[in-house]
């Protein structure tokens, strides 16, 4: 195939994030310099945020049969680099710098998060099951070194080993459920597959058995029940920036790709895999909420908030008509916001890093009279996450129901609205906690640096960002109708 320049200008994000990978790698060759390595990541990640806008002007432009640059993957491709944006802001914070901070090599960290997000945005403009492998295993590969790279805490070993082990099986189900599609539809493109599967009105039991592993394989990713049980322990386990990424960027794309294979291929989501996907959603919804109940460790908590997010989620792409792309796009997008809010406040609890990070419940007692802005910013995270009206997490909810509503799915909207109850509880415990008076409290206000003040700058914008979407979200729905795959 020819390349012309306009391949060259839709490709921008994903060559600059390349090229930033490369650069980072050999300034850590030439001299190890933590501010430095930072500041690379940071100039390469917003060059390549603002070449999303010249491929915009190109979009939408099949770009070799394994990717497919349009609007929709605009969309995820910016969401992807902001969140990655915060991470590696967080990430700076949390290391440390000089004398204090974290002991061993700080600057392969930024490089890990800069070859993930590469995978994530390979991820998000596959239309072809090649393109969408090369971009799970490019954004999973480095995240394995991520979780474990605070390698000498025995939780953050462990919790790399287990996520590896565990999305190495993930990884296996999608490929033998890719080769069973392959086998049955004789084609690789989801395009293809999807043609395939329309003209035999339904799918083939061999092919409902193929998408049925993609399915488990991709769940594995999301942690959607019954595929969860790594999620609380790797969240823990993981350096607070990490567990921040690994919430944000690298669920985000996986969706994406997940929403873009379904809708492309309608019969992949009718007959009985409709059935299933229902069955995960509610016991998603059911079991996150009810097991973040118990929670006294905040990073398990989301942990476990993450799963039944993703199970609303699921409502919006087993209706899959009418409003479900938008409804998505607003979901996710409120969804990063806040996560990384609430991640954030933990990264600057555990700033600069000091053996483990403050994740218990408990040291958060009374942070309002120690912390005050990391209090307000939690606090609003917290409203958010319950989809409480005037945050952005309630315009997210509200088009979740409005979908399922829509598609008269009632068991779906019925198990979101008790979930939805059930985590005002625990989400409320946490903000009550904030604002508790201990006896022999000592009210100081902690001393802190540049790379810390840059962080809190940025968690500040961010809870501004929830509200101000809660209050006037016109702006983000009419970037996300822009949006749609049709785009």
């Amino acid at each position: 195939m020819e390349f012309t320049l306009q391949h060259f200008i839709a490709l921008g994000p994903l060559l600059i994030t390349s090229a930033t990978v490369i650069v980072v790698m050999l300034a850590i060759a030439w001299r190890r310099n933590h501010s430095q390595t930072f500041l690379l990541s940071v100039a390469g990640l917003n060059l390549a945020l603002l070449s999303i806008l010249p491929a915009l002007k190109v979009a939408p432009l099949a770009v070799t049969p394994l990717l497919q640059i349009d609007t929709f993957a605009c969309l995820y491709m910016a969401l992807i680099l902001v969140a990655t944006l915060a991470c590696v802001t967080l990430a700076h914070a949390y290391l440390g710098d000089g004398g204090s901070g974290y002991p061993g090599n700080r600057e392969e960290l930024y490089l890990l998060i800069l070859m993930a997000a590469a995978g994530g945005l390979v991820l998000v403009s596959a239309q072809h099951l090649a393109g969408l492998f090369i971009g799970l295993e490019l954004l999973s590969v480095p995240v394995y070194g991520l979780v474990a790279y605070a390698f000498f805490n025995k939780r953050s070993l462990e919790a790399g080993i287990k996520y590896m082990v565990l999305s190495a099986a993930g990884s296996a189900f999608l490929l033998f459920g890719m080769a069973l599609l392959y086998a049955d539809s004789g084609s690789l493109s989801f395009v293809g597959i999807g043609q395939a599967l329309a003209a035999t009105g339904l799918p083939s039991s061999l092919a409902q058995l193929g998408l049925g592993m993609m399915l488990i394989g991709l769940a594995f990713k999301l942690s959607l029940v019954p595929f969860h049980l790594w999620t609380p322990d790797v969240y823990e386990g993981a350096p607070a920036p990490v567990a921040a990424f690994l919430a944000t960027a690298s669920k985000v794309a996986v969706f994406a790709v997940m929403v873009r294979l379904f809708q492309i291929s309608p019969a992949a989501s009718s007959g009985v895999l409709s059935d299933v996907l229902t069955i995960i959603a509610i016991a998603s919804i059911l079991f996150g909420n009810l097991l973040a109940l118990t929670q006294s460790n905040l990073k398990r908590l989301l942990g476990y908030s993450s799963i039944a997010h993703f199970g609303y989620l699921l409502i919006a792409l087993v209706a899959s008509k009418g409003l479900a792309v938008e409804a998505i796009g607003v979901y996710l997008v409120t969804y990063v916001i806040t996560s990384l809010g609430a991640f954030g406040v933990i990264t600057l609890m555990s700033s600069p890093y000091n053996g483990r990070d403050a994740d218990a419940l408990y040291e958060y007692r009374g942070l309002f009279w120690r912390r005050p802005y990391l209090t307000a910013v939690l606090t609003v995270m917290m409203l958010s996450l319950a989809g409480i009206p005037l945050t952005a997490g309630f315009i997210g909810k509200f088009y979740i129901i409005a979908t399922g509503v829509e598609s008269h799915q009632w068991w779906l909207v019925g198990s979101l609205v008790l979930g939805s109850a059930i985590g005002v509880f625990y989400y409320l415990r946490v903000m009550v906690t904030l604002y508790l008076i201990e006896p022999n409290l000592r009210r100081h206000d902690a001393q802190l640096h540049w790379e810390q003040k840059a962080g809190g700058v940025m968690l500040l914008a961010i809870a501004v960002m929830a509200f101000f979407l809660g209050l006037y979200p016109q702006p983000l729905l009419n970037l996300v109708q822009q949006s749609g795959l049709a785009g």
